[in-house]
């Protein structure tokens, strides 16, 4: 228990310790953070096998999921926030069509061009697994868009769509990957699981929101009977992590496996609850403020769980960069159309796509699952490799974006060791 507690620390201030050298540069702190695990990880530091400095070994890094896990519920939990009514009415119809489309479109330009990779070099890369990787494709990372946007004080069209859509992408990605793997399943076994590729993500959806709503609605209730604000924030943290954990159950009924979307869950938690409660926006801010070192963490560990063996595979690297491209080319063109058929402004039109890039925890787990198929080792890899690129300049690219559009103020020049005495009276006499 000490080692773990001591890798924390060593964690929390190395980050913190890094986003100062990085700032240096004007690099988001989110990169900092994905930096420090990297040399914190097992295949630097880590290596070093010193107790307490740094993670050892990957299987070290797994058993930390507990944290990441918590810390992407309170990341979903606060982008729930965003689906506030009146933004819903101004652009939530919008944010639908951009969501879907924008996913849509990396996933089909993603399986087209490894298919033809595949046709070309069959021994390269399997049909399964191509289209397998072209719905992995659709998914966005929500943590390094929302840490960019609190860290820079984003605000904006662009900002508020960004956010919504975000919040999609994670239901179109489901859908996608559970048809795409169906069918992959498929093309190898012969036979296509209806159930699995339907029904299954269906239900998964539909759970989630519900269970999401029944939480949200909780907490208001709960909410209620206190009054101090530093326990109705303790309050709010019990439900997310509530959250968090009832949607890590499974369970089966008949032949159908059910299970529910973490993101999704805590996303409605906080749809439900700032919509319903009148003092949602000031706790909604103290539990941002309580879950700082939880979010560093998160990235630390991210960037200590990022496979650096897979660069020695020239064959993963070829993949990866095609993936990456294709991906990044479908993400673009496919927010860029959908903006311009729903009447965006040009700046959003023209900046969104690039705000898309980030892939990390949904893809992985993709990932994960893709392993059942007799190429899933390429696909893992690949994802792998998508991830360590996309995590490592996706922040900076949403960084860059969101200042082109006008909605990244300045960043002030206070300094919080400072104490804030008040100026002595002017003598006008």
């Amino acid at each position: 228990m000490e080692i773990y507690l001591i890798c924390l620390a060593v964690a929390v201030v190395g980050g913190l310790m890094m986003s100062r050298l990085t700032k240096l540069v004007n690099l988001p702190a989110v990169t900092a953070y994905l930096v420090a695990g990297l040399l914190l990880g097992p295949y630097c530091f880590g290596a070093l096998n010193i107790p307490g400095f740094g993670f050892n070994s990957l299987e070290q890094v797994e058993s930390l999921s507990i944290i990441t896990q918590t810390a992407l519920g309170f990341i979903a939990f606060t982008i729930g926030n965003e689906f506030r009514l009146h933004q819903l009415k101004s652009m939530g119809a919008r944010a639908i069509v951009v969501g879907i489309v924008q996913a849509v479109m990396a996933t089909l330009l993603v399986d087209v061009v490894l298919i033809c990779l595949h046709l070309a070099f069959p021994e390269i890369l399997s049909i399964p697994a191509a289209i397998t990787l072209g719905a992995i494709a659709s998914a966005t990372a929500p943590a390094a868009t929302l840490m960019v946007v609190r860290q820079y004080k984003a605000d904006g069209p662009l900002t508020r769509l960004l956010l919504l859509v975000v919040a999609i992408d994670d239901a179109v990605g489901l859908v996608l990957f559970s048809v795409s793997f169906g069918i992959a399943n498929a093309l190898e076994n012969g036979s296509i699981n209806v159930i699995g590729v339907v029904v299954e993500p269906i239900l998964e959806i539909v759970l989630s929101l519900a269970l999401g709503t029944v939480i949200g609605l909780l907490l208001n209730a709960v909410e209620q009977f206190f009054h101090s604000r530093s326990k109705r924030m303790a309050i709010s943290v019990a439900f997310v992590m509530l959250a968090v954990g009832l949607s890590s159950l499974e369970f089966e009924v008949g032949t159908v496996h059910l299970g529910f979307s973490l993101l999704l869950v805590c996303m409605m938690t906080g749809t439900i609850f700032c919509n319903i409660c009148k003092t949602s926006e000031e706790l909604m801010a103290r539990v941002e403020g309580w879950t700082v070192p939880l979010n560093i963490l998160f990235f630390v560990i991210s960037g200590a769980e990022l496979d650096l063996k897979i660069l020695s595979n020239p064959m993963t690297l070829v993949i990866g960069v095609i993936y990456i491209i294709a991906r990044s080319a479908g993400k673009y063109l496919g927010s860029y159309a959908s903006c311009k058929a729903t009447h965006c402004s040009d700046s959003i039109t023209k900046h969104l796509g690039i705000t898309l890039l980030p892939q990390a925890g949904v893809a992985l787990g993709m990932a994960l699952t893709a392993t059942n198929l007799q190429d899933g080792a390429i696909v893992r890899n690949v994802v792998l490799f998508g991830v360590l690129v996309y995590e490592l300049i996706g922040p900076t690219l949403t960084k860059h974006s969101l200042l082109l559009a006008g909605e990244i103020k300045p960043e002030s020049k206070t300094n919080a060791r400072t104490l804030n005495t008040p100026k002595p009276p002017v003598n006008i006499q």
